[in-house]
C-alpha cells in the first residue's frame, strides 16, 4: 500500500532517534558541531527579534542559537516526529535555561503559523527529506517577516574531484557503520541516496527563488559537502 514520504520518513527517523545524535558526530567525524556554529554566526549576524528553527530533530540547532542568542529572543523548535522532539525535551531538562525555547510539532508542508511572524528561519539538514522542496519554501516565505532571513544548512554536491571519494563513503562505509549500530542500515542507505540525488547550490537557489525569495546567498563548506543558503524576500 503508497505511504506518503513524509510518513515513511516520520516512521524512519522515529526509529533512528535514540542514536541519531551519536551517529550525527561519527559519522561527520565531529564537523557536524563546526557547521551548526557557521549557521548560528550567519544568524547573529542580522540580529533577529523572533527565531523559528523547522525540522529540529533532537534540537541541536536550537540549543546552539539559545546558548549564541539574546536571553530575550523567543525561539520556537518545531518537527513532525515525537520521537525526535521527544529526545529533544529529554536535553532540555538538563540544558542551562537562557531563554525562551519551546519544542512542539509542526510539519513543514503546512505550518500552522501566522504568515510574517519569524524574523529568522533555520532548517538544518531537513530539506532533503521534503516531499514537496518549492512547498516548503513557499511555507517558510510565507511566515518569514519581510525584512527577516531564511537560512538552510544542508548537504550539497561536492567539488569535482572530491566526489568519488565522497560517494564510496556514502554508499558503502556511511550505511555500513550505521547499521551496525542502529540495526537499521536501510535508514542509511536512505539518507545517503537523498544526499547523492541533492540538487546542486544553484538549483537549489532556483528553487527558492520559484518560492518568491528573491535574495540568495551561499556559502560551501567542507569541500562543498554542506552549504549554507540565505535567503529573504528582498
Amino acid at each position: 500500500m503508497y505511504q506518503p514520504i513524509g510518513h515513511k520518513v516520520e516512521k524512519m527517523f522515529s526509529g533512528i532517534a535514540l542514536k541519531y545524535d551519536f551517529l550525527n558526530h561519527l559519522l561527520s567525524f565531529g564537523l557536524d558541531f563546526l557547521w551548526r556554529k557557521a549557521l548560528v554566526n550567519k544568524v547573529k549576524k542580522i540580529k533577529p527579534r523572533t527565531v523559528l528553527d523547522l525540522a529540529t530533530g533532537s534540537g541541536d540547532v536550537a540549543f546552539s542559537l539559545r546558548k549564541s542568542l539574546d536571553s530575550s529572543i523567543p525561539i520556537l523548535a518545531q518537527d513532525f516526529c515525537e520521537p525526535m522532539l521527544e529526545q529533544a525535551r529529554i536535553k532540555q531538562r538538563s540544558f542551562p535555561q537562557q531563554g525562551p525555547l519551546k519544542f512542539e510539532f509542526g510539519d513543514c508542508m503546512d505550518l500552522t503559523l501566522e504568515d510574517t511572524s519569524f524574523d529568522a528561519i533555520t532548517i538544518s539538514f531537513g530539506v532533503r527529506n521534503f516531499e514537496n522542496r518549492v512547498q516548503g519554501f513557499r511555507e517558510m516565505h510565507r511566515v518569514l517577516d519581510n525584512d527577516g532571513s531564511l537560512f538552510i544548512l544542508e548537504f550539497s554536491q561536492p567539488y569535482q574531484w572530491f566526489k568519488p571519494i565522497y560517494f564510496i563513503y556514502l554508499k558503502y562505509i556511511l550505511p555500513t557503520i550505521a547499521g551496525l549500530i542502529t540495526k537499521d542500515k536501510e535508514a542509511y542507505k536512505y539518507l545517503a541516496g537523498t544526499i547523492e540525488s541533492f540538487p546542486t547550490k544553484e538549483s537549489l537557489s532556483e528553487q527558492l527563488r520559484e518560492a518568491g525569495f528573491q535574495k540568495i546567498s551561499t556559502k560551501s563548506l567542507t569541500f562543498s559537502t554542506v552549504v549554507i543558503h540565505q535567503a529573504s524576500k528582498h
